[in-house]
């Protein structure tokens, strides 16, 4: 999917599907592309990746008419500016909590070039965008899609007046650091854990809004979250988690015909 096709699917409620996508190597989104993924989630959060590397890989996967999708370190506006200059189509900001944060990332993914005062004056509500000006920044940024994690009890506290923001595309439940924040680290079962994701899937889809979560553990989780609260923005796993498990079973039995002890391998990857 293009950014406009994303867009469009995500707030009609239809579910789209995508990987985080960790190998920044150059035969990669080619094969990438034969899954059929509507997206990839680049994080460079977590993941060491530089800005002429990024680049390179956000212009290939648009190329290949697979969305690319960037975590931002922090929620910084300018560091939003700044991949989607790299070539994003949309940005994922990290451990948003207020409303404020989201609209001065609204500043700068959905109104850009706009900074300074005149853009302080347009997100209070002081100053208009109109005539000419405003179909311009429409046009400039109409494929331009805006994503925040929600990851702790101050999001989930500010959840009804984010999901209000304008512009606002798509929130992504970040498990790990909302389950710590629940106070049941990686207990993803737990009622405590289930009923926060619940509530925001839930409260999203009311307001029009993706509901997305990045998820590495019980598909049957997936599916229920997806069939009853409207979960649509699907993160299923990563590159490398699916290495991981695939050299672990493969490797495994490999090692069982053999005769050879096998060691267990760690495979929980928490980004």
């Amino acid at each position: 999917m293009n950014a406009r096709e994303l867009k469009t699917a995500m707030a009609a409620g239809k579910r789209v599907y995508g990987m985080l996508v960790v190998s920044p190597s150059p035969k990669w989104p080619l094969e990438l592309q034969k899954l059929g993924m509507d997206f990839v989630f680049i994080d460079t959060e977590h993941i060491a990746i530089d800005r002429h590397q990024l680049s390179w890989m956000c212009h290939t996967f648009r190329a290949l008419n697979i969305a690319p999708i960037v975590r931002i370190p922090a929620p910084d506006p300018y560091e939003a500016t700044m991949v989607l200059d790299c070539g994003a189509r949309g940005i994922i900001a990290p451990y948003v909590e207020s409303v404020e944060q989201v609209q001065a990332l609204r500043g700068a993914v959905k109104l850009r070039p706009l900074k300074g005062r005149k853009l302080e004056n347009i997100l209070n509500g002081t100053e208009n965008l109109d005539g000419e000006f405003a179909t311009y920044i429409q046009r400039n940024n109409e494929e331009h899609i805006l994503i925040v994690n929600i990851e702790s009890i101050p999001a989930l506290d500010a959840l009804d007046e984010i999901l209000q923001v304008p512009g606002l595309d798509a929130v992504l439940i970040g498990p790990h650091d909302l389950s710590c924040s629940l106070g049941v680290p990686e207990q993803y079962t737990h009622p405590i854990f289930d009923g926060a994701v619940c509530t925001i899937l839930s409260k999203a889809r009311a307001a029009g809004v993706g509901a997305g979560l990045h998820y590495w553990k019980d598909m049957n989780q997936q599916v229920r979250w997806a069939k009853e609260f409207g979960l649509n923005l699907i993160v299923h796993k990563s590159d490398l988690t699916f290495v991981v498990e695939g050299y672990r079973n493969e490797v495994g039995i490999l090692k069982g015909m053999l005769g050879d002890s096998s060691s267990s391998v760690q495979t929980s990857i928490n980004i």
